[in-house]
């Protein structure tokens, strides 16, 4: 039986990116730089920062199948998941500013409430924002390909928004704490990607359609969602994968800015960045520019671990946003399973030889950045694309569709595995590795970075490609269940 084709419109697909691109000016932000934010901006310890990044990213988790349930039962003329980007568009942005303000004058037990507080709030509002927004996507369109496809727009539009925050956040925050401090400058850098963020949602909501509806006669009970979620074995799979895969994100975050800053030679960074002519000012437009966003190295060389860092991660979003195109055309050639397994594989390959990168090279760390890119960026879209096969399957299974509570406890794996991934990140660095956070230049947490940064990295890699070598839903399968479902549909269309 063949699988139904319905084509979204070019601005729909663009319209669905852009709230995707708003959400990564916090979670990239989370990612590259909240636990150093917390360690050297707030200035705390490494253990209760741990417990800031760690505690309101688990209640985070828990509180996505709830609004999982909600979102299922929401019904509105705009549809289930488009009136949760709208209504929380202004809390989002006015939290965002609040996590990165310092507040003048507090004492430390103060200043641990507040982060704790504002970052609980943070994470509670892009639960309730991003979920229904991941499960939007699953109701777009029933066209494998077109989800495919969707999910490519998607994920060129965050990558666009991580090498924005990738690349200028850094270089922002130290322009704009020239005459301030370094808390004022995070401030305003959040203040900047918090405009951005409310101009993005409401795109979104204006430019996206739901189309896929439940079953019409469909009533099931909380318990019936959980008992169908429990009873779907691709669930289970992926549902560890994304909490594998995310850890990495969150880990690495911390480690590789520390690696830049603590691991990578500053004498070699200084002489690659006067390779690049990026050392002295000038009065041509372009290097005004850069000067005015802080990518020129300031008199003190203070800011060539920042320039060097922000440089590198544009580098490898720029090809992740290049090749990511590729992914849709991939995936319909050889099924989306096989694509992730040989990106993930190939990305185990990749980290492990990062790690043998020497501390003086540069251009080493650059090109390898560059190439992990290459062979992980297609997975990105596909594994969303993937959750969305999994709601099919589950629907395909017992009758009954439940995209928001799959999306959501989807999204319970990936909030974990970023609080864990933060947390493990501090707490290998203390246990293993005697990290002080008033110390980070000390041989030994020296020496953590580059190990956690890159070889941690390639281990858990090597875990997700496992997970998804055995997930069962192949190209052939995912047909299938998408044809079988499109004439379901069709006959439940007609008996109504």
């Amino acid at each position: 039986m063949s699988a139904p084709t319905e084509k979204l419109p070019f601005f729909e697909k663009v319209g669905y990116g852009a709230a995707d691109a708003a959400a990564n000016f916090v979670f990239m932000s989370m990612i590259l730089f909240q636990t150093n934010f917390y360690t050297d901006v707030f200035k705390l310890s490494a253990g209760t920062a741990a417990a800031i990044l760690l505690w309101p990213r688990l209640w985070d988790a828990v509180a996505d199948p709830i609004v999982g349930v909600l979102a299922d039962r929401t019904n509105t003329r705009w549809g289930k998941f488009r009136p949760w980007i709208l209504f929380t568009t202004i809390p989002w942005c006015i939290v965002m500013i609040a996590a990165y303000t310092l507040p003048a004058g507090w004492d430390v037990k103060s200043l641990v409430m507040y982060a704790a507080v504002t970052n609980t709030l943070m994470m509670t509002i892009y639960s309730m924002n991003n979920m229904p927004y991941a499960a939007l996507g699953g109701v777009m369109t029933a066209d494998v390909n077109e989800r495919a496809s969707l999910n490519s727009f998607r994920f060129v539009a965050v990558n666009i928004a991580q090498f924005m925050v990738g690349g200028l956040t850094l270089p922002l925050v130290a322009k704009f704490a020239v005459g301030h401090d370094k808390a004022y400058g995070w401030q305003m850098t959040m203040t900047l990607w918090a405009v951005l963020c409310f101009v993005l949602f409401l795109i979104t909501f204006f430019t996206t359609k739901e189309r896929i509806q439940p079953p019409p006669r469909q009533k099931t009970s909380i318990a019936q969602d959980f008992s169908d979620l429990f009873a779907n074995h691709p669930w289970w799979i992926m549902f560890g994968m994304t909490l594998v895969h995310f850890a990495i994100l969150s880990g690495r975050g911390g480690a590789m800015y520390n690696y830049y800053q603590h691991y990578a030679d500053k004498d070699a960074m200084f002489a690659w960045l006067q390779s690049l002519n990026l050392t002295t000012t000038g009065d041509g437009p372009i290097k005004q520019a850069l000067g005015y966003i802080g990518y020129i190295v300031l008199p003190d060389k203070s800011n060539v671990a920042n320039v060097t860092n922000s440089i590198i991660n544009m580098a490898g979003t720029g090809t992740t946003i290049v090749v990511i195109l590729m992914s849709a055309g991939l995936a319909k050639k050889y099924g989306k399973k096989v694509v992730a397994v040989a990106g993930f594989a190939c990305a185990t390959v990749v980290w492990a030889a990062f790690y043998l990168v020497p501390a003086t090279n540069i251009w080493g760390m650059f090109w390898m950045t560059v190439i992990g890119a290459i062979v992980y960026a297609p997975t990105i879209a596909l594994v969303w694309a993937i959750y969305a096969d999994v709601a099919d399957y589950s629907e395909w299974k017992t009758g009954r569709r439940a995209t928001g509570m799959v999306f959501a406890t989807i999204g319970f794996a990936l909030k974990s595995g970023l609080a864990l991934g933060s947390a493990g990140f501090l707490w290998i660095m203390a246990g293993c590795f005697d990290y002080d956070t008033k110390l980070p230049d000390a041989a030994n947490a020296v020496h953590g970075f580059h190990v956690t940064g890159n070889l941690v990295v390639s281990l858990l890699f090597a875990i997700c490609t496992i997970l998804l070598a055995v997930y069962p839903l192949d190209k052939a399968r995912t047909l299938q269940v998408a044809g079988e479902l499109a004439e379901r549909r069709k006959q439940q269309a007609a008996t109504t």
